[in-house]
Order: C-alpha cells, then structure tokens, then sequence
C-alpha cells in the first residue's frame, strides 16, 4: 500500500523486498492500527519474511539457543579452528550440512482469529502453512549482501515456504516479547531488516533441479 512507511530501520539504510497481495484497503483488518508493545517500526497490512536458523554448530536446546545477531547462534560452538576444519574435510557441503534456515512470508493483519503464539520456536505448519517447500542452497542474507558483496557463510540450505500467509500483528508482539526475554540481547532484530538484492542468475547455485530438462540446461552454469 502507499501508505505504508518503509523505513524499516532508522538507524540502517534498508532496501525494499516484494509483498504479498492479501492487501484490501476496504478490508479493516488491513488498515486498523496496532498498538504494538514489543516489536518497532512494524505496521498493519505489510509483508515481512521470518527466518529461523538452526545449526548443528549453534547452542541448540540450551538457553543460548536464540541469539543476535544470528551468526552467533548458528555458529556459537564452533571456533576458527573447527570450522577450516569441516571445509578442509568436508567441503563446502559440509557447512550445508549443518546450518539451515527455514523461512515464512507473512502478511499482518489486525485480526486475532490469525493468531499464532509460538512463533519463536519455528516454521508454523499449521494447514496449508510450512506445507509447499521450496528447498535450495544460498548465504546468508540481508541489506548488507548484494551481487557485488558476497557473503561470508555460505553454503546454507535453505528451506521456504512457497505461500504468503496472513497472521496477526499480537503474533508478530508475542515474538518480540519472546526475543526479549533471552538470555542473549536479541534487541537488534526487534524492527524488520532491508531485503537483499535478487541474485543475478551467474551467482545462482549450480545444483538446482526442474522436471523441464531444457529449462534447467538453459540456467545452470557448465
């Protein structure tokens, strides 16, 4: 919507991503403002994406499991040292192997029959909600990566769901209320981030698969 304020961030230059087209402006659910409590700078009626990153080399199930910024809950158990050693090993695949992140596309709506209280604990599969996957290979992403930057972390396997789905902006709160009660000060991740450039097909992982063989030849590099 054009009303919509994009400065997702004061303090950070932020790039716009795509939105969903649940958007109505005669629809109240869409326009009726929020009084948020614990997230900033986040408004009815916009798209945002959640990321939750999971890490065979993080502190999962302990009470350092959810940190800021997420390099350092993903990589918090492995040191320099272990980690030149897994690439030295293992490849490249072997950090696929074990750093993931799951993503879910969300339009908020001020509507409290879209509520969802456990977001902080992962993907929601709920109907047709964590059930049309698409799985690929990247980094990690963000305002600060581009075509030109590349990330330091990579490659991570990615797995997002394919849908735009609506949830309740007290969802989007009970989240940031959550962030807030870790041990680890997850404050910087509070407001919504910029998005990262489209990739350019040249830099695109080479391990993509279509039923179409002609398209697949036609876009994965030699």
């Amino acid at each position: 919507p054009e009303w919509a304020n994009r400065d997702l961030a004061s303090d950070e230059k932020v790039r716009d991503g795509f939105r969903c087209h649940h958007y109505d402006a005669e629809d109240p659910k869409f326009t009726t403002p929020y009084e948020w409590k614990y997230c900033e700078g986040m408004e009815v009626g916009e798209t945002y994406e959640v990321h939750w990153p999971h890490s065979a080399a993080g502190a999962c199930g302990t009470v350092n499991q959810y940190q800021s910024p997420f390099y350092d809950g993903v990589f918090c158990n492995l040191d320099m040292e272990a980690f030149q050693n897994i690439v030295a090993t293992a490849g490249a695949q072997g950090i696929a192997s074990a750093v993931g992140v799951h993503g879910q596309v969300f339009t908020i709506v001020n509507d409290d029959s879209y509520y969802y209280g456990d977001m902080m604990r992962g993907m929601i599969i709920d109907g047709d909600m964590g059930k049309d996957i698409a799985y690929y290979t990247g980094s990690t992403t963000g305002t600060s990566r581009d075509n030109t930057m590349c990330s330091s972390y990579a490659p991570i396997t990615w797995q997002v769901d394919r849908k735009c789905h609506m949830i309740s902006a007290s969802s989007f709160d009970k989240l940031c209320y959550d962030m807030k009660m870790q041990r680890d000060d997850m404050s910087s991740d509070l407001h919504a981030h910029g998005s990262r450039e489209l990739v350019h097909h040249d830099y695109v992982g080479n391990n993509q698969h279509y039923p179409d063989s002609n398209r697949q030849r036609k876009f994965l590099r030699a």
